[in-house]
């Protein structure tokens, strides 16, 4: 009995010391790729004559890859550059917030201040409609696929209504407000007209802002009237056509033919090696280890 027992401390003590040294073997691997990860995601130095590529990609909202903060991240980047040519913003995005877009057009345009020599060129592969061609109205030229998609200046503004589905399961909505106006658009209450219609009002000032920013940009060459800011999308052919967009291309053709600069260098900012090895484990544990060390990199403007 006693034997047993002996023999079953020191079996627990090997286990105990065998996930010690486990755990110090995960930890020294972090901090391994964390400092890998410096290096790897730090400060392009190019010797060569380029092009400066930026992608724009996905919905462009706050927390999203196609943020403002990571994309001006990445065009300050390249602007700085010494050996960048001209700057590509490579676009496929659908749109998004047209403030994280405002953000964006105004910071291309106060670098292009700056660095009059380097021009910054748009180029849009499968879409770049709405915020994200605001982004592209920005820039000294557009160009596109002649199958993109492109256009759809407006602004959507959308939700649902419960009231007749709460009120047949038998739920009594109780809302309590200081302010008249603070259960503005309450998806539980009936749609009262005056809201609609001050929120009408919101929907078609941010509107005019965009028609405004896409004159600035684009200038004499819109060829199209009003129907160009009515939310339509058009092909890139059509779009040509109608004064979108400069040519019709791609960025390979774009830094080789218009910039002269063929070598291509991709300026988007990425998660480092830690923080995608972190987001796809998904262990709470580990986000809170690599945040109270230090080790976890966000986006800022700089």
């Amino acid at each position: 009995m006693l034997g047993s027992l002996q023999v079953e401390q020191r079996r627990s003590r090997r286990w105990g010391i065998f996930f010690k040294l486990l755990t110090f073997v995960y930890l020294f691997s972090l901090l391994g790729m964390f400092f890998i990860g410096k290096d790897l995601g730090g400060s392009k130095v190019v010797a060569a004559d380029h092009t400066a590529i930026v992608e724009v990609k996905g919905p462009i909202m706050d927390g999203e890859d196609a943020s403002a903060d990571t994309i001006i991240a990445a065009l300050r980047d390249a602007f700085e550059a010494e050996h960048s040519k001209a700057v590509v913003l490579r676009i496929n995005s659908p749109g998004g917030s047209p403030v994280q877009s405002g953000y964006v057009y105004d910071e291309i345009k106060r670098l292009r201040e700056l660095n009059p020599e380097k021009k910054v060129y748009a180029v849009i592969t499968d879409i770049g409609a709405s915020g994200a061609y605001y982004i592209a109205a920005a820039a000294d030229e557009i160009y596109a696929d002649k199958a993109s998609l492109v256009g759809s200046i407006g602004v959507i503004s959308s939700s649902f209504g419960f009231v007749d589905l709460i009120e047949k399961l038998g739920v009594e909505r109780r809302t309590l407000t200081a302010g008249e106006n603070k259960a503005f658009l309450d998806p539980f209450s009936p749609l009262k007209e005056r809201d609609r219609e001050f929120w009408q009002t919101v929907l078609n000032t941010t509107h005019q802002q965009f028609i405004e920013q896409v004159r600035k940009g684009r200038g004499d060459r819109l060829k199209g009237g009003d129907e160009l800011f009515t939310g339509l999308v058009w092909s890139g052919e059509q779009a040509l056509e109608l004064g979108l967009v400069d040519g019709l291309g791609s960025s390979s053709m774009v830094a080789r033919e218009v910039i002269g600069a063929e070598k291509l260098v991709d300026y988007t900012a990425r998660p480092q090696p830690l923080d995608r090895l972190i987001e796809r484990l998904g262990v709470g544990v580990a986000k809170e280890l690599a945040l109270q060390m230090g080790l976890r990199s966000d986006y800022s403007l700089r």
